[in-house]
């Protein structure tokens, strides 16, 4: 049997959301559950997003709430996170390989060009696809274009992975949370994957760094499933394994709108400031859209740990009942 490998992959444009930490919560119950590892992953690579402060906020309230990473650089005698910025060398030799066997190609298009391609879409009532007229530009218009100034993206093709690995245009995965979901790849249309500056694209890098950490289960919130399709043909491409994909619902608020902060406090490190214990908030965040089997909900991590099945987790969205957590926190209060 393959280990178990997840991860959690935060971006460091914020403090750490709790819709963040329960997503890295299920993901570490589901290693401990079968006896995997868990694995932290900075994704850094838009730096006019990222702060270190951010980064710094990360990693306290993960291992505040008690979530420890179980593998990464040495820093000081424990383990660091990896992150995706210092992992810059890695990238380019796969879009290489990308490029060499079709399944991407260079586009020319300049922001104003693709604009323009937008808004007829949008005058003629479609779905915007990019109209990939740089796919089969011959050597010489390539080079026309680089004498002008223009530097390349790079973009996938979409429909010649497709029909590479595929029967029809449909793409189909089984999620481990949601059941089968599917998508027509003719809807999906060539998309970047590494930009004209050289950096890559987020759906691009996250998959190099998950083939090469051997992530064996993606868990993530289900605002991702739209990038599941497109990573999944860029692993097929690449002829790495495709992990199994788990979308979570999301947390909305009492009045099922977005939580956002004029609903109370969101971040991990702003609950902690009020005064509720990690234990408390740990064991509340394990029971939005998850159920023990006993029916007792006060229990500790590694109780939950042992009980966690991920095919029962609700595939609907789930309510942060503030009141609920007020009661918990009391409860630990006076465990205390």
């Amino acid at each position: 049997m393959t280990e178990v490998r997840v991860r959690i992959a935060p971006s460091p444009s914020g403090n750490l959301h709790v819709g963040t930490a329960r997503t890295a919560l299920f993901n570490y119950l589901f290693a401990k559950k079968n006896n995997g590892k868990f694995i932290l992953r900075i994704e850094d690579t838009d730096a006019d997003r990222t702060s270190q402060e951010y980064v710094d906020n990360i990693f306290d309230s993960l291992k505040a709430l008690g979530l420890n990473w179980d593998e990464g650089p040495d820093v000081g005698g424990e383990y660091g996170p990896y992150t995706q910025s210092e992992r810059f060398d890695i990238y380019p030799k796969y879009i290489q390989e990308l490029l060499d066997k079709g399944f991407a190609y260079e586009c020319f298009c300049t922001p104003e060009e693709l604009e323009a391609e937008k808004e007829e879409a949008t005058a003629n009532k479609k779905a915007y696809v990019y109209s990939r007229k740089c796919e089969n530009l011959t050597e010489e218009e390539k080079a026309k274009l680089r004498a002008e100034g223009r530097k390349p993206a790079i973009r996938f093709n979409v429909a010649k992975a497709q029909k590479a690995f595929h029967d029809s245009s449909i793409l189909e995965f089984e999620d481990l949370v949601k059941g089968k979901l599917h998508v027509d790849t003719n809807l999906i249309g060539d998309f970047v994957i590494m930009k004209s500056n050289g950096a890559p694209t987020y759906n691009y890098a996250v998959v190099i760094d998950d083939a090469l950490m051997k992530i064996s289960h993606v868990i993530r919130g289900e605002d991702h499933i739209s990038n599941t399709y497109k990573q999944i043909l860029i692993f097929e491409a690449l002829g790495f394994e495709v992990p199994r994909f788990g979308h979570l619902g999301m947390i909305l608020a009492p009045d099922r709108s977005k939580l956002s902060k004029r609903h109370g406090a969101t971040a991990v490190s702003d609950f902690v400031k009020q005064g509720y214990l990690t234990d408390a908030l740990i064991n509340f965040v394990a029971l939005l859209g998850w159920a023990p089997s006993d029916g007792e909900e006060i229990k500790p991590v590694e109780k939950i740990a042992e009980d966690f099945r991920i095919g029962e987790i609700s595939s609907s969205n789930s309510i942060f009942e503030y009141d609920k957590l007020k009661w918990m926190n009391s409860h630990y209060i006076k465990m205390v």
